[in-house]
């Protein structure tokens, strides 16, 4: 337990049995009145971004996450397996957690997996990856009526927007945060 506060951002708060980390949050104190904490929290599960204020002081229920650095073993139709690089367990991750992650996953790739009382809330790949150009159409020079890009497929079969000077088998790096943005090639 903690209370108003005490709260900082990435706290992840237990509210009517459902799990909101904190965004932002604001100490309010008025001229008239007494003080209170405005929040923006975040669903856990959903997404869903909410505001809400609590009375300073107010008790309010923390959750315990676990976050653990994990490595991606394999797909094995029905879930995503995960095993923790510490103790060697493995973890099943449904489809509906992993979201669009899965476009910039491979084999053998570390991930931060983050867990509540056994239940997987979330799986973060690192800000970039790098991936293989599968396929891509060949630029043409002087083409830049489509803003200088071209549609590329990823080893993962992911499809991003490159420059028009990239070919399939280039190494590049992409933007996992975004959805999955050209960021540069990478020199062998």
């Amino acid at each position: 337990m903690a209370t108003s506060n005490d709260l900082k951002n990435g706290m992840v708060l237990n509210i009517e049995r459902q799990l909101w980390a904190v965004v932002e949050f604001q100490h309010v104190k008025p001229g008239k009145g007494p003080a209170f904490v405005r929040t923006k929290l975040r669903n856990v599960e959903s997404g869903k971004l909410v505001d809400k204020t609590f009375n300073a002081g107010t008790k309010v229920e923390t959750a315990t996450v676990d976050r653990r650095t994990m490595q991606y073993l394999y797909n094995d139709g029905t879930s995503y397996v995960f095993m923790d690089n510490t103790t060697f367990e493995q973890l099943e991750v449904a489809p509906s957690v992993m979201g669009d992650t899965v476009g910039f996953l491979l084999e053998n790739q570390d991930a931060v997996v983050a867990t509540n009382e056994g239940r997987v809330l979330s799986v973060e790949l690192p800000p970039t990856v790098e991936l293989l150009v599968e396929y891509t159409e060949p630029g043409l020079q002087g083409d830049r009526s489509s803003g200088g890009t071209k549609p590329a497929r990823l080893e993962t079969g992911k499809e991003i927007q490159v420059p028009l000077f990239l070919t399939a088998g280039e190494k590049i790096k992409v933007d996992t945060r975004d959805g999955g943005s050209y960021v540069s090639r990478v020199s062998s």
